[in-house]
Order: structure tokens, then sequence, then C-alpha cells
């Protein structure tokens, strides 16, 4: 098993100054243990460097997924693309059909995801941080959430040191599981402020509690700006089919759509954030 742990399945997929790579990583599910794919975009030369670990919305790893990660590539980040629907048979998840995932799952992914990074001789394990979109907003935070953090440790996966440095959820689901917990790094979430997929209300009720109880936590608010305000070519749509839990009589229904201003600020700010806090001086 260890030997597994340790083993990554890589096939060059770009091997041209900069490399993108698939590779394979069991994730931390104690006894069952899932083999997981991601994605790995690497800047050139030998590192060490910061690092990213993304994670997909309920769509799934999209075109936009990978933009991202080919930007902090170009930032300087190794970024790693988790997937978690393909080992799983999940397509694009975000039919009100679709059955959802414990949320222990997508966690053991995360910390799959870090252990393999921590492996990597390019990788400066103490400058490692996350990003999520969605559904995987939340498990950006729960990683740097400190209550998640302990109940993982008390069904045996534990959060390998020096743990996430800094966290950020783009319009992330999940904000109102953590409305009273605390982030113990620093965080930031960026949202629309129209968003009625992931209503900002919980979100901005987190981060408000977070801050008063001394956590480093901003939210940033965007007017107008819907659910995948950040996807480049999305124009703007309702979408009937997918599930919105904030629709409980006829559950399904939301608005998305790219918004220029707010991409380039959200842009600006993840820029200066990770930086801040992954890049020495």
């Amino acid at each position: 098993m260890l030997r597994h742990a340790l083993a990554a399945l890589c096939a060059a997929s770009v091997l041209a100054g900069c490399a993108t790579t698939r590779v394979t990583f069991p994730n931390a599910t104690p006894e069952r243990p899932l083999v997981v794919p991601a994605d790995e975009h690497r800047p050139a030369g030998a590192g060490p460097f910061p690092a990213l670990v993304l994670f997909h919305g309920c769509q799934g790893v999209s075109e936009s997924t990978h933009e991202w990660a080919r930007w902090f590539r170009s930032e300087g980040y190794v970024a790693l693309v988790v997937d978690s629907w393909a080992p799983r048979g999940i397509g694009a998840g975000c039919d009100a059909k679709t059955p959802d995932l414990p949320s222990t799952e997508r966690f053991d992914d995360a910390i799959g995801a870090l252990r393999y990074l921590h492996h990597r001789p390019y990788v400066d394990r103490a400058r490692i941080g996350a990003i999520g979109w969605s559904n995987g907003g939340v498990f950006a935070i729960a990683l740097v959430n400190g209550p998640s953090l302990e109940r993982a440790r008390r069904r045996g996966v534990a959060l390998p040191e020096p743990g996430v440095a800094a966290a950020v959820g783009v319009y992330p689901g999940g904000c109102f599981s953590l409305v009273n917990e605390l982030a113990v790094r620093p965080l930031l979430v960026l949202m629309g402020a129209a968003d009625d997929w992931t209503l900002p209300g919980p979100c901005v009720e987190m981060v408000e509690n977070m801050r008063r109880r001394g956590a480093d936590a901003t939210i940033v608010l965007y007017p107008g700006a819907h659910h995948y305000f950040d996807v480049i070519g999305q124009p703007r749509a309702y979408l009937p089919d997918v599930g919105n839990r904030n629709k409980p009589d006829d559950c399904c229904g939301a608005t998305v759509g790219y918004d220029d201003a707010a991409f380039r600020d959200a842009r600006r700010r993840v820029q200066q954030f990770f930086a801040r806090h992954l890049k020495r001086p």
C-alpha cells in the first residue's frame, strides 16, 4: 500500500518547457482508499515551487478549471487539478438526480492530493494552497477550517503537516454548514452578489463569524454577477435542470454567466492573495 501511495502513474501530455501530466494517487479514506486521477500543470525548472490543489464543481473538471490551472502555472505554481468524479463514475453531476457524495469522500481526495504533492521533489510542501469552485469550494475551505480538520482526525484522516497555507473558495457551496466554524489559515471567498445557486448570504455570515473570532477571512461580492462569473465564454443563461437546494418547491434551476469585470478583479485578488501567502519574499 505504501509503495502504491508513493507512486504516480504519469503520462506526459505536454513536454515543451512546461509539463502537464496525468497522475493518480490513493485518497485518504481509511482501509478502502480510492485511486483518484488528477492533471498536474508544472512550471519549467527544478523548483521547488509553491503548489495549489484545484477542486472542480458539480460539472466536473472543465476547460475553465484547466484554464485556471494553466494561469497558475504561468504564475509559477504547480497546479494539481483533482478529478473526483471519474473514479466514481459520475458525469456532469449537476443534475438533480445525481446523488450527493458523502462530504468525507471529496475531503479524503483532498488529503490524498496533499500527500501526493508532499512527495514531489519540485514542490515546496510549506507553500501549498487550495482553491475550489462551487461544490469544490467548500472542500478548499474545509482544508483550512479547524473543526473540519478535527472531525477528520477523529475518523483517522490527518492533514499532512504543515497543512494548507491559504485557501480560496469561488462561489462555494456549503457555507451554510460552516457558519459557526473557524478558519485557522487565511481564507478568501469570491462570489457574485446575484448568485441564485450558491447564495451569498450564508457565506457572508460564515466569514463575518470567523472574523469576529479572529480569523484572517475575507469575502468579496461582485454586484450583478452570477454563478460561473469566471467561466470565459459562458453566456448568461438559466439552467433549468441543475439541482438547487435553494429551490425546495421545484428543486432545480440556476442562473449562470461570465462577467468580465468580476473575472478580472477575481484574478487580481487571487494573484495577490496567493503571492502574499505562498511565495517567498
